[in-house]
């Protein structure tokens, strides 16, 4: 019987061993028994399938009539096969099977006298059985799983001729284009639209050097159509009933035409001059604001919004292979600033407050919130995360293409105001601290639970800082100290300051080094582009990077006060309550937070643990931070013979000071383990500058006479101490040829902090 023939080819498919009989013999079996209407043009949308009934009618196609062997009368083996099976089992089967021997065909594993076998029936069932119109009649199927199967085998029969014949199957091609260009009214555009995502997928995974050729030669016929349909699909009546539902076929197709959309982005990459459909995207983006704008259901809007952040991160070949910061491509480049420009001035219009950021579409198969999570009412964090990169990529390359900086003053103001305000609106609350306030820290709040796009919109930042200052510096020769004092006002006021944006990020991981060596090693972040840039900046902003670290201190010293009766242990402190002055500070007010009152300890009292165990963390949602950002590696497991910690958690190295009342006064550095949590060993890192050959500490009390105090840069040492660490960890990992790539340049780097870093503290 036809489906233990079939079962049994299967298993010859699946093993990759030879078909023993002859190419008729199987295109036979795999050929499908569907009856299309006269003329087969695949109007019909009703699928017949031979009756499960015994009987000796033949359900061959009239067109196989010849090409089956009299020997195999195989149309008698279908009527008369187990009632066990369903035809559409059978049929289920059989698109299985061309699927997979497409696959096969294609695939170097395969022997060449096998794959050779495979392409002689497929010649057969495109030739003759006309397997490639059977299929597109299925895709009408009212049942959706032999549609899908349908339109998957369809999508592999096209890929197979295009690529072993260079040709673009016709059938096909002429039930593409009357389906798009029947948009509202022709039936089958949802089906159309996936195989041709289907095939793209499928030519995309093809080797490199054949891949433009075939591209170019499926979508040319295509292009000027699917620039007409982008048009009609984006420009119609979102607001009517037909797309009130998630499941109708008007959602369905826009579903469907966004990932052919995304399909068709990835492509691009292929073609040295891309086609008039692969950048319409780009050059028609408002469409896509309007149907974000639109009524049209939640998933939707989210997929479109996701589509744009693909988009703003998009590079083609060349300049990620030059590793260029910005894009050289002429046509991507034109492309990318007609988007960046339409992005700015929706935004300007305050389109960002119009969107509704639920949080009810991240719930698989359900819109209720799943037990233990109480999210009533929270934004959609991902959606905000995508649009806040999709306008920081923006003013990104809008300012990177700007010649003065009035060009784009306004512009930028505008932007940053609309965005800061999004964030507050929709920013996620941390329940272990107050909300933000301070602008530069709302990126990190806002990317934190993403490593890829916190990096990315870092490194967006950054450049736009980078492009101002040059620009403000390039207009005056000599800027005054006034103009100085104006411009770090602004740039801590649009929250875009690159040092409080850097020490944020390093308070919210507990000062850890092993995660930022995480995100180095990573291919997945752009993290080492960024922290290269940055390192350089430091470089030359180095008092800059000093005078945020001494204000911090002394807002924690404000809102802590000394006691001199207790002990307290200097610990990381969270930085919430700490907020920059909204007044413009000079580098001599700044100075003043040296004068900060010390925090003094007493050896023996046990508060001070309790204290700093509880608030050495307490920053926007560190606690659960710390549990996502634990580190990938041991790293300290990969030291050279050098002097490493022998597991004893408490040295104490004691030393003779002078002091006004005793005449000497004992100081105590202790090396003891104040953690926040016990996964992380590095996470309450805190230690001031100590003398040469003085024991590693991860915390540090001190006992000082009043007349003793002295100025006290906490976070500038936790900052740096940082740095230095991570510098040591790539060091080893270098000498023992276990770092991914050539790090010498990023450890010059490192060390020019370290040396700027002692010659403040000299030991």
């Amino acid at each position: 019987m036809k489906i233990s023939l079939l079962q049994q080819m299967y298993k010859d498919v699946l093993a990759g061993v030879p078909l023993a009989r002859e190419s008729h013999h199987y295109s036979s079996l795999i050929n499908l028994c569907v009856e299309q209407p006269p003329g087969g043009d695949g109007s019909c949308h009703q699928q017949h399938l031979p009756s499960t009934a015994g009987g000796t009618g033949s359900h061959q196609d009239a067109d196989m009539s010849d090409v089956v062997p009299a020997t195999d009368d195989l149309s008698n083996s279908f009527a008369n096969m187990s009632s066990s099976f369903c035809p559409r089992e059978v049929t289920l089967l059989q698109l299985t099977l061309i699927k997979m021997m497409v696959a096969k065909a294609e695939s170097q594993e395969i022997e060449l006298h096998v794959r050779q076998k495979y392409c002689e029936i497929f010649v057969l069932l495109l030739k003759e059985a006309k397997i490639d119109s059977k299929l597109i009649h299925l895709l009408g199927s009212d049942d959706r799983l032999l549609s899908h199967m349908a339109s998957q085998s369809l999508a592999s029969l096209v890929y197979f001729q295009l690529k072993e014949e260079d040709a673009v199957n016709v059938p096909w091609l002429s039930f593409s284009l009357a389906a798009l260009l029947g948009f509202p009214g022709s039936a089958g555009v949802a089906d159309c639209l996936w195989t041709l995502a289907a095939i793209l997928k499928e030519t995309l995974k093809d080797a490199p050097v054949a891949r433009a050729g075939a591209l170019k030669k499926l979508l040319a016929p295509l292009d000027a159509v699917l620039e007409g349909f982008y048009s009609a699909i984006l420009l119609h009546h979102f607001d009517s009933h037909h797309y009130t539902s998630p499941y109708s076929e008007a959602t369905n197709n826009l579903i469907s035409f966004i990932d052919l959309l995304e399909a068709l982005l990835v492509s691009r990459i292929e073609l040295e001059l891309p086609l008039r459909c692969q950048r319409i995207l780009f050059l028609k983006v408002s469409y896509v604001f309007n149907v974000i704008s639109s009524s049209i259901p939640y998933v939707i809007k989210k997929k479109f919004i996701l589509l744009l952040k693909k988009c703003v991160l998009y590079k083609s070949r060349e300049d990620a292979k030059s590793g260029s910061l910005f894009l050289q491509t002429p046509s991507l480049c034109e492309d990318m600033l007609a988007l960046s420009n339409v992005v700015l001035q929706v935004v300007n219009l305050t389109w960002l407050n119009q969107i509704p950021l639920s949080g009810k579409s991240s719930y698989f198969g359900s819109s209720e919130t799943a037990p233990g999570h109480e999210s009533q009412g929270a934004s959609d964090q991902t959606v905000l995360r995508a649009l806040s990169l999709v306008v920081l990529k923006a003013l990104e390359f809008k300012i990177h293409n700007s010649a003065t900086e009035a060009e784009i003053k306004g512009d930028f103001e505008s932007t940053m105001s609309q965005l800061l305000m999004f964030w507050r609106s929709h920013g996620k609350p941390s329940p272990q601290s107050h909300p933000a306030g301070h602008h530069c820290e709302w990126l990190s709040l806002v990317f934190m639970e993403q490593d890829d796009d916190m990096w990315e919109a870092a490194k967006a930042l950054l450049l736009i800082y980078l492009k101002l200052d040059r620009l403000r510096r390039g207009a005056a020769d000599n800027l005054s100290h006034k103009e100085e004092e104006s411009w770090q006002f602004r740039v801590h006021a649009r929250g875009y300051n690159p040092h409080c944006i850097f020490f944020f990020f390093l308070e919210k991981i507990a000062f850890d080094s092993t995660v930022l060596l995480d995100f180095l090693i990573s291919s997945e972040t752009c993290f080492l582009e960024y922290l290269v840039r940055y390192l350089k900046l430091l470089g030359k902003e180095w008092h800059h990077f000093v005078d945020v670290c001494n204000h911090f201190d002394t807002r924690h010293s404000a809102f802590h006060p000394p006691h001199r009766d207790k002990q307290s242990c200097v610990t990381g402190e969270s930085l919430q309550n700490a907020v920059c002055a909204a007044e413009p500070r000079t580098a001599m007010a700044l100075a003043a937070a040296h004068n900060c009152p010390v925090f003094t300890a007493r050896q023996g009292d046990n508060e001070a643990a309790e204290w700093s165990r509880s608030d050495s963390l307490t920053g926007a949602d560190s606690a659960s931070l710390l549990g996502s950002l634990q580190s990938l590696v041991n790293y300290d497991s990969s030291e050279d013979s050098e002097v490493e910690s022998d597991g004893k958690e408490c040295l104490v190295n004691t030393k003779q000071l002078p002091s006004n009342n005793e005449g000497e006064v004992r100081r105590r550095e202790t090396g003891c383990s104040c953690r926040d949590d016990d996964r992380n060993p590095r996470t309450s890192e805190v230690s001031p500058p100590k003398p040469k050959g003085s024991p590693t500490s991860s915390c540090w009390t001190r006992m000082a006479s009043p007349d003793n105090i002295a100025p006290l840069r906490v976070m500038l040492y936790k900052s740096t101490k940082c740095l230095e660490e991570l510098q040591e960890a790539i060091s080893r990992l270098q000498r023992r040829n276990l770092f991914p790539y050539n790090p010498s340049a990023l450890l010059k780097l490192l060390s020019h902090v370290e040396r700027m870093s002692k010659s403040m503290n000299p030991q």
